[in-house]
């Protein structure tokens, strides 16, 4: 078992370390995009992806077929129907949420044929990419990379079908709201990314609780679809992790190790007692 990293002298991680019988997991929450500029991340989490014998996240990315999955997105997400994003939405909603996309200057228009689920990420996509981020600085590509030049083994806690379909099943009414509560935050998108990442960078995870944890929340089916489901599954492999002997560095979106719902809370109430880890 690899020796502890550190947990005094230094400022909090958005990283925990839960030891099992015969092994550890470390436990990392996630910006799934950043900025060039935001590298390098803390030394703290290469020193756990080395100590670590697999690499887990939500997807297994190194194994993602992009044609199939763009081709699941489009499958799952474009409308079916002779309707249009505009009917879906209704016409005093759309009229929002177009006006909103033109302030940020969002071509809503070329969404039409999507679904409301699939045209906020596509908004969301677009806005950050506009403002420099870019997956492939993301903590989950940037770890993978390493971990395919390294020959270790990279596992995901779920299929893109599932994930995908998470938010498929959702409700029209979510789906809506997650349309406009994502072209309402892009007009100040830059800021609250960088606030984000400055919370996330130093594990603060009272700024984090209250700036989304506690936002999503206020959406009960968007917080049940997206958060409190997956953790309810993912806890279930990841005691199942705990009882090998081999060591896992397991990344999954910060949002997922947060508050009553949150994977160390859930880890407490199996019997284990995670630590939140810090950075000299």
């Amino acid at each position: 078992m690899a020796a502890a990293i550190s947990f005094a002298d230094g400022h909090p991680l958005p990283m925990w370390q839960v030891d099992g019988d015969t092994n550890r997991i470390y436990l990392l929450g996630s910006v799934h995009l950043l900025r060039e500029k935001d590298h390098p991340i803390p030394d703290a989490i290469y020193a756990a992806y080395e100590a670590a014998d697999l690499l887990v996240m939500e997807l297994d990315m190194d194994d993602l077929d992009p044609i199939a999955t763009q081709t699941l997105i489009n499958e799952l997400g474009m409308i079916k129907s002779d309707d249009t994003l505009s009917d879906l939405m209704g016409a005093e909603l759309y009229a929002e949420a177009e006006r909103i996309a033109e302030k940020i200057r969002i071509p809503l228009a070329m969404l039409s044929g999507t679904e409301p689920w699939l045209a906020a990420i596509n908004v969301e996509q677009l806005m950050l990419l506009r403002i420099g981020f870019n997956p492939i600085y993301g903590i989950e590509s940037h770890l993978m990379n390493k971990a395919v030049a390294d020959n270790k083994e990279i596992l995901g806690l779920e299929s893109i079908d599932q994930q995908l379909g998470f938010l498929d099943s959702m409700s029209l009414d979510a789906q809506r709201t997650l349309l406009m509560q994502t072209l309402r935050e892009s007009a100040d998108l830059e800021n609250t990314m960088d606030e984000l990442i400055t919370a996330w960078r130093n594990g603060d995870i009272a700024f984090l609780k209250t700036s989304m944890l506690e936002e999503m929340q206020a959406y009960p089916e968007l917080y049940d679809a997206l958060v409190v489901t997956r953790n309810r599954d993912w806890i279930e492999k990841i005691v199942e992790m705990l009882q090998d002997d081999r060591d896992y560095l397991v990344i999954v979106g910060a949002l997922h190790l947060i508050g009553d719902d949150g994977l160390p809370t859930l880890l407490r109430e199996r019997g284990y007692d995670p630590a939140q880890m810090q950075q000299n």
